[in-house]
C-alpha cells in the first residue's frame, strides 16, 4: 500500500470507530521521520486502546503491519509506526499538553473529509 492509501484506511477505520477530531498532516518536505502524521483523540482509555488496535487489525487484513507500536499499557498515548505514515491515537489531556499538530503546523493539512469519501 502507498502511504497515502495506509492515512486513508487509518482514517476511515478510526471515523468508523467514532474517533474524535481526525486531522492527517503531510510532512515529508519538512522531515525524514514520516510523510503522513494522522491524529486522533479517543474517550477513554478504552476508546484509544480499541481505536489503535481497530487501525492495527484493518491494515494487518491488507497486508500492513506497524514496523512498531508503543503506549498500550496507558492508553493515553499510542502510536503506530507504519514508516512512511505515524498514527497517534491520544486520550485528549494528552494530545492537549504534547500539541503535536502545533509543532508540525508547517506542514500541509489534508482535509479528513476528502479522505472519506466513497467509505
Amino acid at each position: 500500500m502507498s502511504p497515502i492509501e495506509i492515512v486513508k484506511q487509518a482514517v476511515k477505520t478510526l471515523d468508523n470507530k467514532k474517533g474524535e477530531d481526525i486531522k492527517v498532516i503531510r510532512i515529508n518536505d519538512l522531515s525524514i521521520l514520516a510523510d503522513y502524521f494522522v491524529f486522533c483523540t479517543g474517550t477513554s482509555s478504552t476508546h484509544v486502546k480499541t481505536l489503535a488496535e481497530e487501525v492495527e487489525f484493518e491494515l494487518g487484513q491488507q497486508g500492513v503491519n506497524p514496523q512498531r507500536s508503543e503506549g498500550f499499557g496507558d492508553a493515553s498515548w499510542i502510536i503506530l509506526d507504519y514508516a512512511s505514515v505515524l498514527v497517534h491515537v491520544f486520550y485528549p489531556d494528552t494530545r492537549k499538553f504534547y500539541d503535536l499538530e502545533r509543532l508540525w503546523q508547517d506542514g500541509e493539512e489534508i482535509a479528513v473529509e476528502t479522505l472519506l469519501e466513497g467509505k
